[in-house]
C-alpha cells in the first residue's frame, strides 16, 4: 500500500487559474528540494483552491493525454483529468469476473484517498471491433493533473507517484514540466463539428425487425423473459475533430444524467450521457437502482405530466420495469444483509424521455464488502442485458452484428473505501472522422419491433442534436 503525502496550499481566497498554476509549481518545487529518495511507493498530492472555472472548457484547452471527465447525476462531483500519474489496466479476453477481481486486488494496494477513473468492456469474452482497439478490457487512471468541483468548491490538484530506485528529482521535474505546459484559458470555444457526409445503421431497419421477431418467438417458447437489443449508428464526418466537442456542445445541461468521457489518445474517445446509476458504495453502504421502461415526451405532446402518466399506466413498461426491479433485489440477497427496495415506482425525467425508476439501499455483508463482489452481482443489469442473464448474453452475442466494446459497461471511479459507477449507455466511440453511436431497447413479450426502433432513435436524439443532423 503506497504512503500518502497530501500538501494543500492555504490561500485566503481561491486564486485565478494562472496564479494557481504558478502557486502549484512553487509548491512542487519546494517539496522536491526537501524530499530525498524513497524506500517504498509514495503518492504525493498537491492541491490549491481556484476560482470558478468550467472543467470542460479547461480540459478542452489542454494538450495532454489521456483526458477524462466525470460528472455525477447531481452535478456536485465533477472531475476533468489529464495525463497519467498511475494506471490499473487489463487487456486479455476472459470473463468480466476476472477483470473485476484484478481491479479489486490492485485498488486494495492503493492509497485510500486516491480516486481512479475508468471503465470496463461490456462483455470481455467477445472479440472487439476495430474501433475499440485502444480500449482495453478495463482501464482506470489516476490523473497527473485534475480540476475538480465538489459541492461548488474548485480545486486544482496534481498527483506524483514516487517510485523507489528511481531518481526522485527527475520524477519531480517531469511533474513540473507537465504543470508548466498547462494552459490557464477556459474561454468559450465556438468550434463547430464538421458536417456529416453519411449515416448508416447496423443492423438496418429490415434486419432489426427480423431479429426482433426471432426474439419474440423465443419469448413465446418461454426461453427468456427480457432481452436488450442494441443498435449501432455510424456517423461519418467530413474531417476529423476533437470528440470533446460532443461534451462541450451537449445542449441540455439540466438533464438528470451522468457524463463520462475518456480519450486515451488524441481524437479517439468513448463518451456517455447516461441516466443510469449502476451503484454507489461508501464502505458497506450500497445505493443502486432499477431503471427500465421508457416513454418519449415528444411523441405524445408537450406535457411531461402526460408522458409520466402514460408510462405509469403502461402495462408493457411496468412489466419490463418489474423484471429489472425483481432481478436486482434477488441478485443482491447473497451479498447483502439488509435490502430496502422502494415500494413505489418513480419517474426520472430527461430532456426527451422519461423512465421508470426505483431506488434501492442495502448493507453489504462483511465478506462481500468489495467492489468486485458488487460488480459481479450487478453487471450487466437486466436493463442492458436481459433475464435470465446468461441466456440473454448468449443471444446478444449471437444476434447483434457488432461488438459492444465499452457500451453498456460500468464507467466511473473507484477508491479503496468508496466507488460510483454508471452504466455506459447513450454512448459513442469516436475515432478520427467516424462516430459510432450505441443505444438499445428492452424487448419483452408484447413488444412492437417498429416502436422499439423508434425508441432507439429517441435515445440517441440528444447526441444527434449536437451534430445538427436530423433523421
Amino acid at each position: 500500500m503506497n504512503k500518502l503525502t497530501d500538501i494543500i496550499e492555504p490561500v485566503s481566497k481561491p486564486l485565478p487559474m494562472a496564479k494557481a498554476i504558478n502557486a502549484l509549481q512553487e509548491m512542487v518545487s519546494r517539496h522536491s528540494a526537501s524530499t530525498g529518495s524513497v524506500s517504498a511507493l509514495s503518492l504525493q498530492t498537491f492541491s490549491i483552491a481556484v476560482a470558478a472555472t468550467d472543467p470542460l472548457l479547461w480540459l478542452h484547452n489542454q494538450d495532454f493525454y489521456p483526458k477524462l471527465y466525470w460528472s455525477n447525476r447531481r452535478k456536485n462531483d465533477l472531475v476533468a483529468g489529464i495525463g497519467l500519474a498511475d494506471a490499473i489496466e487489463h487487456d486479455k479476453i476472459g470473463p468480466n469476473s476476472e477483470s473485476f477481481d484484478i481491479l479489486q486486488k490492485e485498488i486494495s494496494k492503493k492509497n485510500a484517498g486516491a480516486r481512479y477513473f475508468g471503465g470496463f468492456c461490456f462483455n470481455n469474452e467477445q472479440k472487439q471491433d476495430e474501433q475499440w482497439q485502444v480500449f482495453k478490457s478495463f482501464t482506470f487512471v489516476l490523473p497527473k493533473i485534475q480540476l475538480a468541483v465538489r459541492n461548488g468548491v474548485h480545486t486544482l490538484r496534481c498527483h506524483l507517484l514516487l517510485e523507489p530506485g528511481k531518481n526522485t528529482a527527475a520524477q519531480y521535474n517531469l511533474l513540473l514540466e507537465a504543470i508548466d505546459r498547462l494552459k490557464p484559458s477556459a474561454l468559450p470555444d465556438n468550434t463547430r463539428l464538421p458536417d456529416i457526409k453519411a449515416v448508416s445503421f447496423n443492423p438496418d431497419q429490415k434486419q432489426w425487425m427480423e431479429t426482433c421477431s426471432q426474439i419474440l418467438d423465443r419469448f413465446r417458447e418461454g426461453l427468456m423473459g427480457k432481452i436488450i437489443l442494441a443498435r449501432q449508428t455510424l456517423l461519418e464526418f467530413d474531417s476529423g475533430f476533437s470528440p470533446l466537442l460532443f461534451m462541450l456542445r451537449y445542449p441540455f445541461p439540466e438533464s438528470s444524467i451522468y457524463r463520462y468521457y475518456f480519450e486515451p489518445e488524441k481524437n479517439t474517445a468513448f463518451f456517455s450521457f447516461t441516466p443510469e446509476r449502476l451503484y454507489r458504495r461508501d464502505n458497506d453502504q450500497l445505493l443502486t437502482e432499477a431503471l427500465a421502461g421508457t416513454c418519449s415526451r415528444e411523441t405524445i405532446g408537450d406535457g411531461s405530466r402526460d408522458a409520466c402518466q402514460q408510462l405509469l399506466n403502461s402495462e408493457k413498461d411496468i412489466r419490463e420495469h418489474k423484471f429489472v426491479r425483481d432481478t436486482i433485489a434477488s441478485e443482491l440477497k447473497p451479498i447483502c444483509r439488509e435490502i430496502d427496495m422502494e415500494e413505489s415506482v418513480r419517474v426520472l425525467q430527461l430532456n426527451r424521455l422519461v423512465h421508470l425508476y426505483t431506488q434501492c439501499r442495502a448493507t453489504l455483508n462483511p465478506e462481500a464488502n468489495s467492489d468486485a463482489a458488487v460488480l459481479k452481482t450487478l453487471h450487466p443489469t437486466p436493463a442492458v442485458g436481459g433475464v435470465p442473464r446468461t441466456k440473454a448474453l448468449e443471444q446478444i452475442i449471437r444476434l447483434e452484428p457488432f461488438s459492444r466494446g465499452w457500451y453498456a459497461g460500468p464507467v466511473g471511479w473507484i477508491s479503496r473505501n468508496s466507488a460510483e459507477f454508471a452504466v455506459g449507455i447513450r454512448s459513442a466511440v469516436a475515432k478520427g472522422g467516424k462516430v459510432y453511436l450505441y443505444s438499445g431497447a428492452g424487448l419483452v413479450r408484447g413488444s412492437d419491433p417498429a416502436s422499439e426502433w423508434e425508441e432507439v432513435d429517441q435515445k440517441i436524439a440528444d447526441i444527434l442534436a449536437i451534430t445538427r443532423y436530423s433523421a
